[in-house]
């Protein structure tokens, strides 16, 4: 059941979507070369803290894990596309570095990630992560009062297909408000004008994931988390948390 938000509560959540900002520019200007995944994870606890949020990451575990998640981000490098747990990897010049967080703060949620490459940026990667911005954006711009959860999904999914990249089958976006997860479900790609009638008060985690070798297949690891490419090629996450208004959408994990 979608749960539509009053205007009292997406201000609530804006608050906690701009700790969500907080906590990924913080990791952001962390992650260097040479600092551990299980580093950056400390920043993120470390701003959590000091905002007096909590991680609805954080001994999260829904029917697929096989134990509850142990940090308060995803930390997914390279071929990973999400759910990376940060370890004492160090992180390596190139690596391009997908960061997932999210906050909870006075019993709302935030949830927003970005990708970005720690040291030099090869071409090809620069090419992917602005499509997974290019398409995150082109499926806010479609999340307006009228509009039909197929339109996000159509208008991220055609920014990917153009580029030549790889759609991961069966992960999307979602609604958010008291959990992470709610309802609807939002897909990737999709047909215009079909699914759920959008509508003010609507809370969305709209998130595109691109896998740069144009398949849509994908594996889990061992650690049973971490979702990785099925050809080795590298991968970019965009997500913002995004109201549904009348006066258009608004984005929630935004500084």
């Amino acid at each position: 059941m979608v749960q539509l938000k009053t205007n009292t509560s997406i201000e609530a959540m804006r608050e906690a979507g701009r700790v969500v900002a907080q906590v990924l520019a913080a990791v952001r200007g962390a992650a260097k070369v040479g600092v551990s995944l299980r580093e950056l994870d400390e920043v993120a606890r470390g701003v959590l803290r000091a905002a007096g949020a909590g991680s609805p990451f954080l001994d999260y575990k829904p029917h697929f894990a096989p134990t509850p998640f142990p940090a308060v981000i995803c930390a997914s490098v390279n071929d990973a596309i999400v759910h990376g747990i940060p370890t004492d990897r160090r992180l390596l010049d190139g690596d391009l570095l997908s960061i997932d967080a999210g906050a909870t703060l006075g019993g709302w949620v935030g949830d927003s990630a970005v990708t970005f490459t720690v040291g030099r940026a090869r071409p090809d990667d620069t090419r992917l992560t602005d499509t997974a911005f290019e398409a995150l954006d082109a499926g806010i711009a479609a999340a307006v009062v009228g509009n039909r959860i197929g339109d996000i999904a159509h208008a991220i999914g055609t920014v990917c297909r153009k580029a030549g990249y790889g759609i991961p089958e069966g992960f999307g976006g979602h609604g958010v408000g008291r959990s992470m997860h709610e309802d609807p479900a939002v897909p990737n790609e999709g047909r215009p004008g079909r699914g759920m009638p959008l509508r003010h008060g609507m809370v969305l985690a709209i998130e595109p994931m691109l896998i740069a070798g144009g398949r849509d297949e994908f594996h889990p690891d061992r650690d049973g988390w971490t979702l990785r490419t099925s050809d080795g090629s590298r991968a970019a996450h965009a997500e913002h948390t995004v109201a549904i208004t009348d006066a258009g959408p608004r984005i929630l994990t935004a500084l």
